[in-house]
Formats: structure tokens, sequence, C-alpha cells
């Protein structure tokens, strides 16, 4: 009966040891996996990050412009030149997001400032601007779309069963996506000529 008892007792911490190893395989796997996802998210955001520098660098010269033109509209001046400070210096990408929201719709403030300017709509300077402008904006839309889908994706698996309980373990948090709340601000500031 010992023999029975010993050669039982074998299987039972062979069994244990095999379910651990399964289980920590499985747990290392899921860590890996959101650690991945979470990479993939931040390297999408940096594509956006990329862009916003340079819309940062092109609002400083935009405004000079219209300055010349249009000195008396100080207030949307000092406004773009306001949220472009804000979009610099915002920490992390949910501070990020709404300052660029701002920075986006005093832009487009300015641009309709610039309409009431012919001399100015005529400026080869100004033109190069908004036509940099235009771009950049248009970059940014396209690496939003990237990022958010990335974020998308590492959301999603870490509220999902069963790797929920490991994303919650290691302290895995939702990424903010980069959308636009004011409906007015979902286009490119642009100048209709």
């Amino acid at each position: 009966m010992g023999g029975g008892l010993a050669i039982g007792g074998f299987l039972i911490c062979g069994v244990i040891v095999a379910v651990l190893l399964v289980g920590g395989i499985w747990l290392i796997g899921v860590y890996n996996g959101l650690a991945r996802l979470r990479v993939a998210a931040q390297a999408a955001w940096s594509g956006i990050d990329v862009e916003l520098k340079r819309r940062h660098d092109l609002s400083p010269n935009l405004v000079e412009t219209v300055k010349g033109y249009a000195g008396h509209e100080r207030g949307t001046l000092d406004a773009v030149i306001s949220a472009r400070a804000k979009a610099v210096s915002a920490g992390p990408i949910d501070a990020k997001i709404a300052a660029e929201g701002e920075l986006t719709q005093t832009l487009g403030r300015l641009m309709a400032v610039a309409e009431a300017y012919p001399d100015l709509k005529a400026n080869t300077n100004f033109l190069q601007l908004q036509g940099e402008l235009a771009a950049t904006e248009d970059r940014i839309g396209q690496s939003r779309v990237g990022y958010n889908n990335a974020a998308g994706g590492f959301n999603t698996a870490i509220v999902v069963f069963p790797s929920n309980l490991v994303a919650g373990t290691f302290g895995f948090t939702k990424m903010a996506f980069f959308e636009v709340d004011n409906p007015a601000e979902r286009s490119a500031p642009q100048v209709k000529f």
C-alpha cells in the first residue's frame, strides 16, 4: 500500500507542477502580449507627436505673417500663441490631446481672420505656411487613425477576459483616444480663396 501512495503523491506533484508551468507560461504570454500592444500604441503616439511638433513650429511663423497684415486682431493672435505654449508644454497624452484640440480651434480662428485680408491671402509666405499647415494637419489626421487603432487594440486587450486579470494585476491602464469633442474642430483649419 505504501508504494501506491508514493506513486499517487508523485503523480499529484507532477500534475501540480505541470499546471503551474502551463499557468506561468500563459501568464508570461499574456503579459508580453499586453506589453507589446502598449508599446505599439506608444509608438503610434510618437508618430502624432512628430507632426504636432511640426505644427508647433509652423504656428509662430504663421502668427508673425498674419500680424504684419492684421495687427489689430491681437486677441486671436494671442490665443494662438497661448494655445501653442500649452500644447508644447502639455505632459501626459490626455493633456496633450486637450491642448492640441485648443490649438486646432485657435488656428481655425486665425485662418478665419485671414479671410478678411486680401493682401494677406495673396502673400507668398502666408500661402506657403498655410499649405504646410494643411499638409501637417492631414498627416496628423492619418497618424491619429493609426494611434487610435493601436490604443483601441490595447484597450480591448486589457478589458477582455482572461487578459483583464493580468492587466489589472500588473497595472495596465487604458490609453486615451485622440479624438475631437467639438464638432467644429473635426476639420482642419481651411482658408477659402
